[in-house]
């Protein structure tokens, strides 16, 4: 009975210590300004050819991909996919107020080029983090899951999370192509680091970092 309360206590440490990484993510490739995350870049341009308010496109794919998941890889859906649905846009705002507005910190070339640095890192920690405390993930960090499920593995998540986040980059690029909106809004050399370097790097720190912290 002991040795279960540890574990549950371990598990939502790592969950909440995973979603609190993400919040750390997004707040930092905002404050760089050198593009937003794969999943953003396609609701935004997606959201502003339709002429709808982001958050409510968000939610409304975010809804799709939940009920893929429900009968796909059930198992991904727990307190911690309703917990990052709703927690990490407000920390990620939460970061931007307090360096922004309270602390007002002058982005210099140097400090964007250091928060473009961190949200590669901690997009990758963040959700090897949640991933291993197996209490629910985001519906969108299911989609390499269920890709390198429906291929038998053919695919390995690392790779499955690159095709899919290349996949709505492009998606997000050519809505916004066509609304014939500002393109550097939503794409950066941020977005081209997320699509590409996430997979592995969410693939290290599982295998490297969260998986040995549960082990302990």
């Amino acid at each position: 009975m002991q040795d279960r309360k540890k574990s549950l206590q371990k598990r939502v440490f790592m969950m909440v210590t995973g979603i609190l990484f993400i919040c750390i993510c997004v707040g930092s490739y905002r404050l760089s300004g050198f593009g937003v995350d794969a999943f953003t870049c396609m609701n935004l341009g997606i959201s502003g050819y339709l002429g709808m308010v982001f958050g409510t496109w968000q939610l409304m794919v975010n809804g799709v991909i939940l009920a893929v998941v429900f009968f796909t890889v059930r198992h991904c859906i727990g307190a911690g996919t309703i917990v990052n649905m709703v927690c990490v846009g407000y920390g990620a705002d939460l970061i931007c107020w307090l360096f922004q507005d309270v602390w007002q910190v002058e982005m210099t070339l140097p400090l964007r080029i250091l928060a473009l640095l961190l949200g590669c890192l901690f997009a990758g920690m963040g959700v090897a983090f949640y991933m291993v405390a197996e209490m629910g993930i985001a519906p969108y960090d299911s989609v390499a899951l269920i890709i390198e499920k429906v291929t038998k593995g053919k695919i390995p998540f690392q790779f499955a999370r690159v095709l899919s986040d290349v996949t709505v980059v492009l998606v997000g690029v050519t809505f916004c192509l066509m609304a014939g909106n500002d393109l550097w809004m939503i794409l950066g050399i941020g977005t081209i680091c997320n699509a590409f370097l996430n997979g592995p790097l969410i693939q290290f720190f599982k295998t490297h970092v969260a998986e040995p912290l549960m082990r302990r």
